[in-house]
């Protein structure tokens, strides 16, 4: 086998079709445009989607669904986070100064996730009614 020897096998490359080459082409007077409108003429094409002035159907249908705006502004917190703070008295101030939730962070929820063995007060913060009832049976706390 040589370079010069090498071709396509037969049948894989075909020639490209020549619209509007005469009737013997098979495409030939309206090159496969049919009879008039805009779609027969040069450049008469317009957006996806439009129907020809008609509501096009994106807008007649019914808008579904709801993206909340306020969804990543609650923390999670696990409880064995709030067993190495060395704070007592633990709001939602203090998990942003020990860097326990994100400084963007409006409110914070402990969750039940390790375990507490001091006495914590909750301020400000909610809790889970699992990690409520640990932080309770370690004889802390949890206020609004």
């Amino acid at each position: 086998m040589q370079l010069n020897t090498i071709k396509p096998a037969e049948g894989s490359k075909r020639e490209r079709r020549r619209v509007g080459r005469g009737m013997g082409s098979g495409l030939g007077k309206t090159a496969g445009r049919g009879h008039k409108g805009q779609k027969s003429r040069a450049g008469g094409f317009h957006k996806v989607g439009f129907e020809g002035g008609q509501m096009p159907l994106q807008r007649r249908l019914p808008k579904r669904g709801f993206v909340s705006l306020t969804a990543g502004d609650t923390a999670q917190v696990r409880l064995s986070a709030l067993d190495k703070l060395p704070l007592d008295r633990i709001d939602i101030l203090a998990l942003k100064q020990a860097g326990v939730v994100p400084h963007g962070a409006r409110a914070a929820k402990v969750f039940l996730s390790g375990s507490i063995e001091r006495k914590v007060t909750l301020v400000g913060v909610g809790a889970t009614k699992g990690a409520k009832a640990a932080i309770e049976a370690a004889g802390g706390t949890v206020e609004g």
